[in-house]
């Protein structure tokens, strides 16, 4: 088999709401694009200032360091995955995110929580988010 480049402006799926798949030699997934980010300032009030973002309608604050992120798109199901990164705003302290229990995620939204070490909720402002499934 040869291997080497492929130049594309354009890859599209052939079935529509499906992401492209990345596939090895045998034809197994080995991956998909990701299907939805955002980065956005966590302390800008009530609604938050989305920066830039893909597959994001909106991200609603529901009070300090917790955070409702709703897909343009939805997913097909809940069992997607995400993973985030945090900047806080004063401190060089260690941001985590965790998921809501007080609403379940949906296939057109979920809900996460912003803390400090020592579980200090706080609004960091820089919060970065992706989806993948």
């Amino acid at each position: 088999m040869a291997y080497g480049t492929a130049a594309v402006d354009v890859i599209q799926s052939s079935t529509t709401g499906t992401p492209v798949q990345f596939q090895d030699g045998s034809g197994t997934q080995i991956g998909t694009l990701c299907r939805a980010w955002v980065n956005f300032n966590g302390t800008s009030g009530a609604s938050p200032v989305i920066r830039a973002s893909f597959n994001i309608s909106s991200v609603t604050r529901n009070g300090t360091g917790d955070y409702t992120i709703n897909f343009s798109n939805s997913m097909p199901d809940t069992n997607y995955s995400y993973s985030g990164a945090m900047a806080p705003s004063s401190t060089s302290t260690v941001v985590t995110l965790a998921e809501s229990s007080a609403t379940a995620r949906t296939a057109s939204l979920f809900r996460i929580y912003t803390s400090q070490q020592g579980a200090v909720v706080i609004d960091p402002s820089i919060c970065m988010v992706s989806v993948f499934r």
